[in-house]
């Protein structure tokens, strides 16, 4: 049999770090959901808050696109005849 020498210095010095960096997420973690609190508490909507959030988050092609699409189907839905929509469901 041979022997295996395994780094076990530096799998702890690896496991540590994402320990650390798991702490460090909780905490920002927290830390958002206060904001999103402080937000509420002052009258906002958490939910359009994460919207614009998102939408920051996307290049101005691709809000443009996705408006489009948006726009596109809700167009189409409201022209359906409502016989026809029953039957799809």
């Amino acid at each position: 049999m041979t022997d295996i020498t395994i780094p076990g210095g530096k799998i702890r010095s690896f496991v540590e770090r994402i320990e650390n960096l798991d702490t460090e997420l909780q905490e920002l973690n927290e830390q958002k959901k206060e904001v999103f609190s402080e937000a509420k508490a002052d009258g906002f909507d958490v939910k359009i808050l994460k919207e614009i959030i998102k939408l920051r988050k996307q290049d101005q092609n691709e809000r443009d696109e996705r408006e489009t699409l948006l726009d596109l189907y809700m167009r189409a839905m409201e022209t359906a005849q409502p016989e026809n929509a029953a039957k799809a469901a």
